[in-house]
């Protein structure tokens, strides 16, 4: 536990961190969609857990997958400045393995969050609270 007012060490992965900003700056990434998920039964980061960021094209429900983890569960970005569109996105966590690796089973084999994106210049980020038996989305800052 770090000393009253003091900050957490940094946990996430570095693949789970945006990019370092310029020193200095106070700019933020503007235009990126980043997301981090944290395992509610440990506290810890849910490190190894493979996500997807897909893209809803057109009018119905034909999906496009723009972001797919490597095997190390790796994407950042999601997407890069520049990168957003007005549309409606998904991002599907992979949880049933995540937690099969773990030794537990779980209610959810997946979890999708689905997003719409109205402003491409706004930074926005997704967190993801899971544990064997619930989840939570929120609009992070």
């Amino acid at each position: 536990e770090p000393p009253r007012g003091g900050r957490l060490p940094q946990a996430l992965p570095a693949s789970l961190l945006p990019p370092p900003q310029a020193e200095g700056s106070s700019e933020q990434l503007e235009g990126s969609v980043t997301t981090h998920v944290l395992n509610t039964v440990t506290g810890r980061p849910a490190a190894g857990l493979a996500l997807r960021l897909a893209r809803l094209q057109g009018p119905g429900t034909q999906w496009t997958e723009l972001v797919v983890t490597d095997e190390d569960g790796r994407c950042l970005p999601l997407l890069a400045p520049g990168q957003a569109a007005a549309s409606t996105y998904k991002l599907r966590f992979e949880t049933a393995p995540y937690w099969q690796g773990l030794g537990h089973s779980s209610l959810y084999p997946y979890v999708e969050v689905v997003f719409t994106i109205a402003d491409p210049a706004q930074k926005l980020h997704l967190p993801l609270l899971i544990s064997p038996y619930s989840y939570t989305a929120y609009q992070g800052s």
